[in-house]
């Protein structure tokens, strides 16, 4: 080992020693460090499915879903063998999926690859993970104890957020081990930046009202297509908006509440912002089923409160 790498880890803080430091409890520590360690072989997958991709983009469509159905058999595979989670619920799977015996503590969510459709285009993607201390069809604010994810881009980078002990991001370095770059991660109360999905010619009248209003108070427009870089810009710019809103045509929108909603929602709030879906808060909705969907206004206090107020004007 060189010496400089040497001098720069023994300075460094890794993921197992600042979830200790913080006071995460154990088999919770032990849970997110393995959700974190599997983030690597999916980075594996996509590498792999990017060099295959090379030259043959007509070859893409079926490379994608096959890399959906491998990083979700990938994840659900090192679960399964933790001895902590119960039940795996998964973007990529009918039904909730029974891992443990029954007695395990922790009741797993996840969007394996958010963002896949953008492999081809070399952009960032992720992961995205929720943990919950039971059952998922409930309220998050009443089930969620962790919730954490990874963007593969530039950087392996993966955020994570304890019941009450903030957001902290961490960068995969050259050793293969997650270090600290921000702990406790606040974002502003009002930002520059916004993030609008949905196409303007769907949108209602109340959401491009507020669209105007951001683009005459002179936000910046930042929307890549992928939900976990979106956040991820907010988060780490420390402020804005992102939305993907009830349509005319998709009243509920388009994520989904369970395995992109809910994580992202106890992310941005423990970091100092605010989710809704435009009148209640994302994790004060319950999840009846795993195909529910919401809409969305997640980021800064200002913006979120802002786009509230121009959708319930008149109600």
């Amino acid at each position: 080992m060189g010496e400089g790498i040497s001098d720069y880890t023994r300075f460094c803080v890794d993921l197992r020693r600042q979830m200790w430091m913080v006071g995460v409890e154990e088999e919770l520590r032990r849970l997110i460090w393995q959700i974190a360690i599997t983030g690597k072989y999916i980075s594996a997958k996509i590498h792999e499915s990017n060099r295959k991709l090379a030259g043959f983009r007509n070859l893409y469509g079926e490379e994608q879903l096959a890399l959906d159905r491998s990083s979700d058999e990938i994840l659900k595979n090192q679960l399964q063998y933790s001895g902590f989670v119960r039940e795996y619920a998964s973007e990529e799977q009918d039904a909730v999926v029974l891992l443990g015996k029954g007695r395990e503590k922790y009741f797993v969510t996840a969007d394996p690859l958010d963002g896949s459709s953008l492999v081809d285009t070399n952009l960032a993607i992720g992961t995205i993970i929720g943990i919950h201390k039971e059952s998922v069809f409930s309220r998050g604010r009443d089930t969620m104890v962790a919730a954490l994810y990874i963007t593969y881009g530039p950087l392996i980078t993966m955020v994570y957020a304890a019941a009450g002990l903030g957001a902290h991001e961490f960068v995969l370095n050259r050793e293969g081990e997650y270090v600290l770059s921000q702990e406790n991660i606040r974002i502003k109360d009002r930002g520059s930046i916004y993030s609008p999905g949905g196409l303007r010619k769907d949108l209602t009248e109340p959401h491009l009202k507020y669209l105007e209003y951001l683009e005459n108070e002179g936000y910046k427009l930042r929307y890549s297509g992928g939900f976990v870089p979106d956040i991820n810009q907010i988060l780490i710019k420390q402020g804005g908006v992102f939305t993907y809103p009830a349509l005319q045509k998709s009243p509920k929108g388009k994520l989904r509440l369970l395995f992109e909603l809910q994580p992202m929602a106890f992310i941005i709030e423990h970091a100092g912002g605010i989710a809704t879906d435009g009148r209640e808060d994302i994790l004060s909705l319950k999840v009846e089923d795993l195909e529910q969907r919401a809409p969305v206004y997640i980021g800064s206090r200002f913006e979120v409160e802002k786009a509230r107020e121009f959708l319930t004007a008149g109600t």
